[in-house]
């Protein structure tokens, strides 16, 4: 009896020792793995980061860890993510395709899409025409400080009052790729608003939070009825929103004459036809993409500015004297004002910096056998660029952990831009949109800071600058009163 029970435990570590996967040779070291789980037990479900701090200081700088079965490299530091993702940046450029947030897209589009023609062919598409309706042009700006006088009538309806800028500040950014992409602007009560608003804002922490990574890492519970599922139920409620947009848009559409986006994708498919990976299907995708990327990041990097603001009311008079510096005699500001004002530059690089709004970036794919920092990375590993690790890396910045606009001047006060600056990521994958958002950052920051003052309520209690974890990392929601400044 005895010897059948050593027996069968015998067996029983056998197979998981088979099962249990193994580092290939000279991969990157990190914590031990179990079958089936990977490292599943060494990461917090609600938010990862602290313990991939943790992580960094007992492998390094450049560690590995198994999402279930699959293999992952995380990145830390300045030194390694700058290898990765520049200096071998095809290398790293690939997109891991069968996790659940490339699942709902079904692996389209321009961010999720893997490395090869077809997202090539779209990016290079979607660059030309942002430039070309007006991405760092005047049209471009028209449309932002258009949509920022919706903005300043809920501001006045508040003078005197406290509200809460969470969804101001998102229907702000989505109706600026809206514009971008459909050539109009919704209420902010249309059915589109209200569904992407909440569809984006759900899926965004159910992608990054623990039903996702257990998704990620039990393929055997895949297609089982559990939460997970809501994502892909309210992305599809979204392509049902877009292909009824698209029909309209169809209808009205004088072919050769692009009003937008959609009108430059329709001609594009067209002039190629059938043999291209251009389709309606991935226009819709496409479009989902540039909202989502277009809204989210940027409204949580306001949210985060202006509590910074709230709570460092001399950071916030400091802009304002700034602002009124330049602007005196202007009706409104412009783009290209942004050189004459360091200080406010300053400040948005640093609400940008402090937001973190990506800290894990998008997850990224080895599209071939490389090497990084001495180690060999087979091909079709994730990586996962750990961002907070070089937005707050000692050595990099004067003040890594603190609120401070100086981080971004030199010694003259003149603006500089550090190279560990890189909320968007950077090499072949940085956000496309980039140049978007710092418009639309300064633009809406310059245009309220000149107009109004922001005053953290008294019986509020403290700020709480803990962020809420998902795809993107957004403050906790608060309140704030407004009240018109004396010009």
């Amino acid at each position: 009896m005895f010897f059948s029970i050593v027996l069968v435990w015998l067996c029983i570590c056998i197979v998981i020792y088979q099962l249990k996967p193994r580092r290939p040779k000279n991969f990157p070291p990190g914590p031990p793995v179990l079958p089936f789980l990977g490292n599943l037990l060494h990461l917090s479900l609600e938010n990862p980061l602290k313990d991939l701090e943790r992580l960094r200081k007992l492998y390094g700088d450049v560690h590995s860890l198994y999402i279930g079965p699959r293999r992952a490299v995380v990145l830390n530091g300045l030194k390694a993510v700058k290898e990765a993702i520049i200096i071998k940046g095809a290398d790293f450029a690939g997109r891991p395709q069968d996790m659940l947030i490339n699942v709902i897209t079904k692996c389209q589009g321009v961010v999720l899409a893997d490395y090869g023609a077809a997202w090539k062919e779209h990016r290079r598409f979607s660059l030309m025409t942002l430039r070309n309706f007006g991405l760092g042009k005047n049209s471009m700006e028209e449309r932002i400080l258009g949509e920022l006088q919706y903005t300043i009538k809920t501001l006045e309806q508040s003078i005197g009052k406290t509200l809460s800028p969470q969804v101001m500040f998102h229907n702000v950014a989505s109706n600026v790729i809206c514009q971008v992409l459909f050539g109009t602007r919704f209420e902010y009560n249309d059915e589109f608003i209200r569904v992407f608003i909440r569809s984006i804002t759900e899926n965004t922490k159910i992608l990054n939070g623990p039903w996702a990574m257990l998704y990620d890492s039990l393929p055997i519970i895949q297609n089982l009825p559990l939460p997970f599922r809501k994502v892909i139920t309210n992305y599809e409620a979204l392509r049902t929103l877009v292909r009824q947009l698209l029909r309209e848009h169809k209808a009205t559409r004088v072919p050769g004459d692009p009003r937008d986006l959609v009108d430059a994708y329709l001609d594009e498919l067209e002039k190629r036809g059938d043999e291209s990976s251009f389709s309606e299907e991935q226009l819709v995708t496409l479009a989902l993409d540039l909202l989502a990327a277009g809204t989210d990041t940027t409204s949580n990097t306001l949210l985060s500015a202006f509590l910074h603001l709230l709570s460092k009311p001399h950071i916030q008079e400091k802009c304002q004297q700034e602002i009124d510096r330049v602007l005196e005699g202007k009706e409104q500001a412009c783009y290209e004002d942004r050189h004459n004002m360091p200080y406010i530059q300053a400040v948005i690089h640093e609400a940008q910096r402090m937001a973190n709004t990506v800290p894990l970036s998008v997850f990224h794919h080895t599209t071939k056998d490389t090497e990084l920092m001495g180690y060999s990375i087979p091909k079709g590993t994730i990586i996962l660029e750990n961002l907070s690790s070089v937005l707050s890396e000692e050595g990099q910045w004067k003040s890594p952990h603190e609120f401070t606009p100086e981080n971004f001047l030199n010694e003259k006060g003149e603006f500089f831009k550090p190279e560990a600056f890189m909320p968007f990521s950077a090499g072949p994958r940085v956000c496309l949109g980039e140049g978007l958002a710092r418009m639309e950052l300064f633009l809406i920051l310059v245009t309220l800071l000149r107009k109004f003052r922001f005053i953290w309520p008294e019986d509020a209690g403290e700020p709480d600058f803990t962020p809420v974890y998902g795809i993107t990392l957004t403050t906790r929601p608060y309140r704030m009163r407004v009240e018109l400044r004396s010009q």
